[in-house]
């Protein structure tokens, strides 16, 4: 991303309210879905400034280290997390076979510089045997907009096409969903119908009411997200695989 959107990134992922749902719906899957045996190393592949990567690092003392393409992003996220972070690609990870029990990949796959097919490969040659990937991705192509070409996004996903892409990895997937189902009439309003001229991303500060509306309503969704429930649309999609035991 271009270095005024990491600044933004680094500024806002820890109080803006859709990094506070994303990041509260992946860790929320971790634990639903998590290996139950085996040691517990875990990787955030893509960490960005390491908004993430500093929450899994305060909840857990097992090894949790992180991943990205870009140079001062790694920089800004050791600060964060106090974690090591590597500098790599995705496409190539530097990391042993069956390294870890757990991946995270946040707005990765949809990357411009990032092969989706070669990274979910790379993915399940460092998970373990059982181990786990958690995904958050932005949903329909027909969604693209400024904002994603702000980010460098060019690709958006359906469930079936990510459920799809997993399991020609040679992924198992155990649960997929589209979430942000409230506010995305909104979505759809801003980015298609009445677009900004603005060539930044939707990365920003939000009013306070607004503020409060994106925490509610999403809060809202994780209740259901956590006893199970698939939501038929949504900004968003978030996905598990796993990589079968005797894989």
């Amino acid at each position: 991303m271009d270095p005024a959107e990491y600044d933004k990134l680094d500024r806002l992922e820890d109080r803006m309210w859709w990094f506070v749902a994303t990041h509260a719906n992946l860790m929320m899957l971790a634990r639903r879905f998590e290996p139950s045996t085996g040691p517990r190393r875990v990787l955030d592949a893509g960490c960005g400034t390491g908004g993430l990567l500093a929450k899994l690092a305060a909840a857990d003392t097992s090894m949790v280290i992180g991943l990205d393409a870009d140079e001062t992003a790694c920089l800004r996220a050791r600060t964060k997390s106090m974690r090591p972070v590597c500098r790599a690609s995705v496409n190539a990870l530097p990391f042993r076979d069956a390294a870890f029990s757990a991946i995270f990949s946040a707005d990765v796959l949809c990357h411009r510089d990032v092969d989706e097919v070669q990274a979910l490969r790379q993915f399940r040659r460092c998970l373990m045997p059982g181990g786990i990937l958690i995904m958050n991705l932005p949903a329909y192509r027909w969604m693209l907009s400024r904002h994603d070409a702000a980010v460098y996004n060019v690709r958006r996903y359906t469930c079936r096409s990510a459920a799809q892409l997993s399991r020609d990895a040679g992924f198992r997937v155990l649960y997929a969903t589209y979430w942000n189902i409230v506010l995305f009439p909104l979505m759809v309003v801003a980015r298609k119908l009445l677009p900004s001229r603005n060539a930044a991303s939707d990365v920003r500060s939000y009013a306070a009411p607004m503020e409060a509306l994106g925490r509610a309503a999403t809060a809202l969704e994780r209740f259901f997200l956590q006893v199970g429930w698939r939501f038929p649309f949504g900004g968003s999609l978030i996905a598990v695989a796993g990589k079968p035991a005797q894989g």
